[in-house]
């Protein structure tokens, strides 16, 4: 055997040797054993730790898009056609709503292809309880945004709410509650009255 290795201590060894002084050591409490069985003994008894579940990590709680956030963003049509949208939305929280209508249209005139524009519209059209246009609306947004690269949780979750308060207008109240349960869990502080008002989509 090479010498340099006499007296040494493997890193198993070392790591168990606190256990090895409870087992035999001065006032062991249990006598000397065999190699497996002390193993089993040291590892179930001795040296293991209680398992217990790791709690669940919380889902982070979102900020929902804004539509003023956008107003400084893309070409001047878009510029010009966002703003428009903020108009249309200050309109409808102020209760104008024929005010809003012709802004959120004079939006989708100066760039069709404005996905707050369509937003802000199918939030209108429920408001107005033209179901079936916001769907139509809301499924315009959805493709919109995820052509401009924009497929994130803080405009899907506006999406996920629009649609399930669409599904609760229709009376599709099972498939309305997991939508808007959905949106609640995202956002809550936007979305926990299954609501979405002008102002909070501003």
């Amino acid at each position: 055997m090479n010498n340099s290795l006499r007296g040494s201590r493997t890193s198993a060894q070392i790591v168990a040797s606190p256990c090895r002084r409870w087992m035999y050591g001065r006032g062991a409490l249990i006598p000397r054993m065999g190699g497996a069985l002390w193993l089993g003994v040291l590892l179930v008894s001795a040296c293991a730790r209680p398992w217990t579940k790791p709690e669940p990590t919380p889902e982070p709680i979102l900020e929902p898009i804004r539509v003023s956030d956008a107003v400084g963003l893309g070409d001047p049509a878009r510029r010009a056609s966002t703003r428009l949208v903020v108009q249309g939305l200050d309109a409808d929280q102020a209760g104008e709503t024929e005010r809003a209508q012709g802004s959120y249209e004079r939006a989708v005139q100066v760039d069709a292809t404005n996905p707050y524009a369509y937003l802000a519209l199918a939030r209108h059209h429920l408001d107005g309880s033209d179901i079936e246009h916001a769907t139509h609306l809301i499924d315009q947004a959805a493709a919109l945004f995820e052509a401009e690269g924009m497929r994130e949780p803080r405009v899907g979750v506006h999406l996920i709410g629009l649609r399930g308060r669409a599904m609760q207008m229709s009376e599709e109240d099972a498939d309305a509650a997991l939508y808007l349960d959905r949106a609640a869990v995202m956002a809550p502080a936007v979305w926990g009255d299954a609501y979405l008002s002008a102002e909070e989509l501003r």
